[in-house]
């Protein structure tokens, strides 16, 4: 069994140049498997919303939800370090009601960590919740919960404001940033000029390590699929197909045979 991932190995590994795998999971069966395969970090993403819930965006997911999936997803996990998804209105209305929902994470789901959105106007929050040792790490760029303030899922191109972010949550005390829908050359300049590791999604491949949504990267679903996601394999087309013979079977009296009789 491999060491527990730490934050003390994350550092270590942007230091030697050693790229980080993360990857989202929601729950038991999927989180063990993803540990398995040595991922590093597993995030417990308010992504569920969309991928889980068929919602049409991660606004509404809260934070009961998220103290839910991400307790089923930490009791599978031995190895990757399990980061928990601070959902919308979880921390914007105030320092107090972030640091004690960012605790929830740690003291009723298993998780080493939390994760939220925003840049320099979350500084005070993220600076709050590590002063309370509760390891933060922040995410810049395309951010999900301001879909509408951003006038829908945009490429963020504003570089001067995307370094003045990055090093605004590096000195917050954020372990971790991850970059979201980012110009690769930006996404690179930011890499090397934080001392924290950057996690990138649609942010181009010089980010220390790299983030995907689990059922996207499996092709669990149909819907479209942004454009820096790589599909690995197409498991809802083979689960429709399994789910259509299985009826027919029933219906035709094909199943169950005399071998699955007692």
């Amino acid at each position: 069994m491999n060491p527990q991932i730490t934050l003390t190995k994350l550092y270590q590994m942007k230091k030697n140049g050693e790229k980080i795998v993360a990857l989202t999971a929601y729950d038991y069966p999927f989180a063990k498997m993803v540990d398995e395969s040595g991922v590093h970090i597993i995030l417990v993403g308010d992504s569920l919303g969309m991928v889980v819930q068929g919602e049409t965006s991660t606004l509404p997911v809260t934070m009961d939800e998220m103290i839910y999936h991400t307790r089923i997803v930490a009791r599978a996990v031995k190895n990757a370090m399990v980061i928990g998804d601070m959902p919308f209105l979880s921390y914007q209305t105030g320092i107090e009601t972030a640091v004690h929902n960012a605790g929830r994470f740690l003291k009723e789901t298993g998780a080493a960590a939390v994760k939220l959105e925003g840049g320099a106007g979350v500084s005070d929050t993220i600076r709050a919740i590590t002063k309370a040792s509760i390891p933060v790490q922040a995410h810049i760029g395309l951010t999900p919960q301001s879909v509408h303030q951003m006038g829908g899922f945009k490429v963020q191109r504003d570089e001067d404001r995307l370094l003045a972010d990055a090093r605004e949550v590096e000195a917050a005390g954020a372990f971790s940033v991850v970059l979201e829908g980012i110009p690769a050359d930006i996404a690179k300049k930011i890499t090397d000029v934080l001392s924290i590791p950057t996690i990138g999604i649609g942010a181009g491949p010089d980010c220390d390590g790299q983030i995907l949504v689990l059922h996207d990267l499996l092709g669990l679903h149909d819907r479209h699929l942004p454009k820096f996601v790589k599909q690995y394999a197409a498991l809802g087309k083979a689960a429709r197909e399994s789910i259509a013979e299985y009826a027919a079977e029933v219906q035709n009296g094909e199943f169950p045979s005399k071998e699955h009789c007692y």
